[in-house]
C-alpha cells in the first residue's frame, strides 16, 4: 500500500477519493475490453508466511469485487489470466491447490445469483485438455450456464498460452485446408482471428491491460490480441488490488492518445 494511501486512510479521506477519482473516470472514456494479469498472488503470500495457495485463495476472492467494479463502470468484456501452461512447472502441490480452487469457484459461480442476474457470460480460453477431468468438467458446465448471457463477458485464462493459441489457431487452419474448407489465398488477419479462443467476443482485442505485482512484462499473454493495447503496470500484489487501483489504471488510460501504429 502507498504511502499516499495510508495517509489517506489516516485522515479518513479514502472514500472522499475514491469518489472523486471515479467522477473523474466516468467522465471520460471507458475501456471496452479490460484484460488483466493476476501476478503476485505467492508473493502476498509467502511475505505473511502463509503456503502460496492462500494467495491464490484471497486472490480469487479478489476477482468477486472486480467482476462487481467493471459492471458498475460500463466495462463490457473482461479477459483474467489465471494459469499459464508455463505455470504447471509449479510444484504438484501448489498445482492440486489451484486445481481445487478452480472447480470451487466454477460450482459456485453456477449457482450465483449475481452471475444469472446480470447476465455475465463465463468462458474459458486455453488448453482445457490439460486440466483434471473434474475441473475441466466444473468449468464447461459453468460455460453451459451462461452461454446465452450477453451483459457482460468474462474469459478465464486457464492452461493458456499466447504462443500455444496462435499454434492451434493454425492447426485448425491447416486442417480446414486439408478438409477443403478454406482456400491458402483466402488467409489473411480476419481469417487468424476467426480461428482464436477468442473469437466469440464483441471485442477480441483488450483496450487495456493490467498488469499487479510491479512486474513490467506481458508473459505470453493475448499476443496476438494486445498488438495496440495499452498497458498499464501496477506495484500492488494481486490480493491487494482495490478499485481505486482499477480507475487509476483507467484514468491513465484515458490520458493516452491511441494512434494505433499510426
Amino acid at each position: 500500500m502507498s504511502l499516499f494511501i495510508k495517509l489517506l486512510k489516516f485522515l479518513g479521506a479514502y472514500k472522499l477519493y475514491e469518489k472523486v477519482l471515479e467522477r473523474s473516470v466516468r467522465s471520460g472514456e471507458i475501456p471496452e475490453h479490460v484484460a488483466l494479469i493476476l501476478d503476485g498472488n505467492r508473493r502476498w503470500a509467502l511475505g505473511r508466511g502463509l503456503p502460496p495457495w492462500d494467495g491464490h485463495r484471497v486472490g480469487a476472492e479478489k476477482i468477486d469485487e472486480l467482476l462487481e467494479w467493471c459492471r458498475e463502470l460500463g466495462i463490457r468484456v473482461i479477459t483474467l489470466y489465471v494459469l499459464s501452461t508455463e505455470n504447471f512447472k509449479r510444484p504438484s502441490r501448489e498445482l492440486e491447490e489451484i486445481f481445487r480452487l478452480l472447480k470451487e469457484k466454477a460450482l459456485e459461480y453456477l449457482s450465483d445469483r449475481r452471475i444469472h442476474r446480470n447476465k455475465v457470460r463465463v468462458k474459458i480460453i486455453g488448453r482445457k485438455n490439460l486440466l483434471p477431468r473434474d475441473v475441466r468438467e466444473a468449468l464447461e458446465k459453468l460455460e453451459k450456464a451462461t452461454e446465452g448471457y450477453r451483459n457482460l463477458y468474462v474469459n478465464i485464462a486457464v492452461a493458456y498460452g499466447g504462443r500455444a493459441e496462435i499454434v492451434d489457431a493454425t492447426r485448425k487452419i491447416a486442417e480446414d485446408i486439408l478438409r477443403g474448407r478454406l482456400r491458402v489465398e483466402d488467409i489473411d488477419e480476419e481469417t487468424m482471428e476467426k480461428y482464436l479462443y477468442t473469437s466469440e467476443l464483441p471485442k477480441d482485442e483488450p483496450d487495456l491491460i493490467i498488469r499487479t505485482s510491479g512486474e513490467e512484462r506481458i508473459s505470453n499473454f493475448l499476443l496476438w490480441q494486445s498488438a495496440y493495447s495499452e498497458l498499464v503496470f501496477l506495484d500492488v500484489y494481486w490480493p491487494e488490488f482495490r478499485k481505486i487501483d482499477l480507475m487509476r489504471a483507467i484514468r491513465t488510460y484515458q490520458r493516452r492518445e491511441r494512434r494505433m501504429g499510426a
